[in-house]
């Protein structure tokens, strides 16, 4: 098959929604019709014993939410699909965002119960920021939920999207009855029977046919015309273009629990999902056809295999081959290096590959030559952008609980900020370590792996800052700053690469000191130029 065949066959996306939409589910039913996993786990239920294929963290398994994003593949009709399955919980949405990155299409999933929920308006605002392609899901459809027609409205009004409905539901809850699929024309009845694999479609290009009511009844019948019809004349038809360049949503219905919907969502998806798409770097735009190879690394995870202190470094490919032992450039060390064992994802096993294209993500050993951002290439100097730090908004001291270990947790604590999971912060004026998050949950995520990853035992000390800003002095050698240096430097830190950050304690002294010293600039995120 040729390269440029293998592109257009990969279709690489992300989940995201508000925790407990059933992102998670999803995916594990994706997974069932890619063949790839023989019976689906629930997050919650403990009667199956079998927990989700893509929450391999024990505190994952613990708390039935996913806290690292994970990147499963399969192979449907042909079309070699890459999942990344994102953090749901809002104190993992820093990991969220930089897997946005690495994704061309996004599929949403909302609870039909909630609509749309806070954690779901930030993730589609930087979906919308990239114009990034995005299908939604609407959720849990066999239970007792909101009108459609009122969720459609919460999407446009909440997500500002425009929407188009490609399947609409027969009745919800307690009666209901199934899904008519308007991008196929037919009718998907539910059986309930959630030991069914795939349920049965029935064909009906006439919505009028009599048959109708001998399937779903009369009152069902007649509701569901008068809905379609309503659809036609309120929503504009499905658009592929429109769709492609972020500017028209389409929506589906369904049950993920009961695998209902799924193949439907599945089906189109895969017809209109943009294949890998051009990405910016900061030199120019590089296009998936291109020969060479050029990747980044858009996440880190320590300690994937508890037995072998490994780290996997993950990097989407987005232009050329990557190859077994051929040597590519680490555009920031200037350095050659060739990678022996490369990962490739197949639901929830890892396999080596000689040969990966543009769209795939790729797993690399790594001793900790790589860093949230890391660019490779056959050679090129070139820097992908946007994937920054965010200020946190939690901090605390971190203080050694056992003398004996100070060197297991230095190492624990480098390779986990290294990951991402938290920011490191080194005050200037006695070196002591506070580290920084987006969410209070990491903290606990934090102390769990460091105990039983590293056998390093923290204990944490309240730290009161409002926010951490990196200082940009316009000016290094001026007096201005000089004097904001002296007056400030208990609040002074630097972070893991070294830049200048001060931790203002509250808002008002946040005002103040941008007041006193307007030459020295305060950013909220780490990328600034």
């Amino acid at each position: 098959m040729g390269f440029t065949n293998q592109i257009e066959r990969r279709r690489t996306f992300g989940i995201i929604s508000h925790p407990d939409a059933g992102k998670t589910t999803l995916t594990e039913k994706l997974l069932l019709f890619g063949g790839a996993i023989q019976e689906a786990g629930a997050v919650k239920n403990n009667k199956i014993k079998k927990t989700a294929t893509s929450d391999f963290m024990e505190i994952e398994r613990q708390r039935g939410i996913s806290v690292a994003t994970s990147v499963l593949a399969f192979i449907y009709r042909d079309k070699k699909i890459n999942i990344l399955d994102t953090p749901g919980h809002k104190d993992f949405a820093e990991d969220t965002f930089r897997t946005l990155t690495a994704v061309d299409s996004v599929i949403v999933v909302v609870d039909v119960a909630k609509g749309v929920e806070e954690q779901t308006v930030k993730l589609v605002e930087v979906c919308r920021m990239r114009n990034i392609p995005m299908i939604v899901f609407i959720n849990k459809l066999d239970r007792e939920g909101k009108d459609a027609f009122d969720l459609l409205d919460d999407l446009e009004q909440k997500l500002g999207l425009s929407v188009t409905p490609l399947s609409f539901p027969i009745g919800m809850g307690y009666d209901f009855k199934g899904i008519y699929n308007i991008y196929e024309k037919n009718i998907n009845l539910f059986s309930g029977d959630s030991k069914k694999n795939i349920e049965d479609t029935i064909a009906f290009d006439d919505i009028n046919n009599p048959e109708l009511e001998t399937i779903i009844g009369e009152n069902a019948a007649q509701n569901l015309r008068d809905n379609l019809e309503l659809v036609h004349g309120v929503y504009a038809p499905f658009n592929k273009d429109s769709y492609l360049n972020g500017e028209q949503q389409p929506v589906f219905f369904g049950s993920a629990l009961n695998n209902f919907g799924v193949r439907e969502l599945l089906d189109c998806f895969i017809e209109i999902a943009p294949s890998p798409r051009p990405k910016k770097a900061e030199e120019r735009i590089v296009e998936p056809k291109e020969k060479e190879l050029t990747g980044f690394v858009f996440k880190i995870h320590a300690n994937m295999d508890p037995k072998h202190r490994d780290r996997l470094a993950f990097i989407k490919i987005v232009s050329g081959t990557f190859e077994r032992n051929k040597p590519y450039l680490h555009v920031r060390q200037g350095k050659k290096l060739k990678f022996s064992s490369p990962n490739a994802f197949f639901a929830e096993k890892k396999e080596i590959v000689d040969i990966s294209y543009p769209g795939d993500i790729v797993g690399l050993h790594d001793t900790g030559n790589f860093k949230i951002g890391d660019t490779l290439t056959e050679g090129e100097e070139l820097h992908y952008k946007g994937i920054p730090s965010f200020s946190p908004e939690h901090f605390r001291y971190i203080n050694n609980a056992d003398p004996m270990k100070s060197k297991q947790l230095g190492k624990g604590i480098d390779q986990l900020m290294d990951e991402g999971v938290a920011q490191l912060f080194t005050l200037e004026m006695n070196g002591r370590k506070v580290i920084g998050t987006v969410g209070a949950l990491q903290f606990e995520v934090i102390q769990y792996r460091l105990e039983h990853e590293y056998g390093a035992k923290c204990s944490y000390e309240n730290f009161p800052v409002h926010k951490a800003c990196w200082v940009d002095p316009q000016d290094p050698k001026n007096n201005e700053f000089k004097e904001f240096k002296r007056v400030k430097q208990k609040f002074l830190a630097k972070d893991k690469q070294g830049q200048l950050v001060f931790l203002a304690d509250s808002q008002f002294s946040l005002q103040m000191t941008q007041q006193k010293y307007p030459s020295v600039k305060l950013h909220f995120t780490s990328e600034f130029k």
